[in-house]
């Protein structure tokens, strides 16, 4: 005869408690005692017990799942972050499910699709420029899951978001640029209307006027977040008649592209030019130079966004929509030198 799986009874006996203290140990265990948590565990893993996560979520009337939605799983930026969220996730027995948006943007349908109770408890958007579609739906009714945004956000702050302090980011990089004696600075943007854009570009417009110097319009270039911005923006300062001698690049990405393509062209990084990323990916400091970048704190960020996420699925008539805004560091590196007279 087959042998019947364990009951929660079986791991009650064994642990001599209760069958309510047993399921508030496996589901709740800050609500226990230590001592009880390690004998229900203990108990458990005598009995070969496991959770029936589905059973659970059945009686909950939820799915167990949160949908990420990310505009570019190629990039790398994101990896750190959706390590994050899954961490803060797992501890709330939720799963991860990752939607890459950059492919479902020409088909909203495909998102919309995603924003029902049915299918997700919760959505963390990463992109900030999600269909008016989608966004109108996540604001339809009882059905559509709560949603948060995290490192993007949407104009007005109508969604609770967790994003770090990118104005201040791109202050330090100038302040850090100019206190090395550059005055002429240059700037490699990300996509226009985009929310990042205007965050960064609106710091080095303010750090520049605090300290009396002005953004020359030729030495802006437009980009996108890519290495391929960043290589198109080298070959562009490359015909400035009169170069800066300092680059702030609105992400690391496009710094590695700027600084490839010039040293492909024979343009040395820092002797020729300094420059300076933003994000702190994990090649910045592996990279020939190793890039002097503001550092946003992406795992910090990824469990934050699964923090709310899982306070605004328990408390739905308390969501909040200010915003949670973490704190940002340059680190310098070897990309950037003072400037030699």
């Amino acid at each position: 005869m087959q042998k019947r799986a364990p009951r929660i009874t079986d791991v009650a006996k064994l642990a001599g408690v209760s069958t309510a203290t047993v399921s508030r140990a496996l589901s709740k265990p800050d609500t226990v005692a230590e001592s009880t948590r390690n004998a229900v565990l203990a108990a458990a893993q005598e009995s070969g017990y496991r959770v029936n996560l589905s059973a659970r979520n059945l009686r909950r009337q939820r799915t167990g799942a949160i949908v990420v939605m990310v505009p570019d799983l190629g990039n790398p930026f994101f990896s750190r972050i959706l390590s994050g969220i899954e961490e803060g996730l797992s501890k709330a027995d939720l799963n991860m499910l990752v939607v890459d948006t950059r492919q479902a943007h020409p088909k909203p349908q495909l998102l919309l699709n995603y924003l029902h109770a049915t299918r997700a408890d919760g959505i963390i958007a990463l992109d900030g420029s999600l269909p008016d579609a989608v966004l109108s739906a996540t604001l339809s009714g009882p059905d559509a899951p709560p949603i948060i945004f995290a490192c993007e956000w949407t104009p007005a702050d109508r969604f609770p978001s967790v994003r770090v302090n990118n104005e201040r980011g791109a202050r330090l990089a100038i302040a850090h640029l100019t206190d090395l004696g550059h005055r002429s600075i240059g700037m490699i943007s990300g996509p226009r209307g985009n929310v990042l854009t205007g965050a960064r570009s609106q710091g080095v417009a303010a750090e520049m006027a605090a300290r009396n110097l002005a953004l020359d319009p030729a030495h802006v270039f437009d980009g996108d977040f890519s290495i391929e911005a960043g290589a198109k923006a080298a070959a562009a300062w490359l015909d400035l008649p009169n170069r800066p001698s300092a680059m702030f690049c609105q992400s690391d990405q496009m710094a590695f592209g700027f600084i490839s393509e010039l040293t492909r062209l024979g343009i040395s990084t820092p002797e020729d030019v300094s420059v300076v990323g933003f994000d702190d990916i994990d090649i910045a400091r592996r990279f020939i130079p190793a890039l002097t970048t503001v550092h946003q704190p992406r795992t910090a960020l990824g469990l934050a966004a699964a923090e709310i996420i899982i306070r605004h699925i328990g408390a739905p008539d308390d969501r909040s929509s200010k915003p949670n805004i973490l704190d940002v560091e340059l680190i310098a590196r070897d990309s950037t030198r003072r400037v030699i007279d």
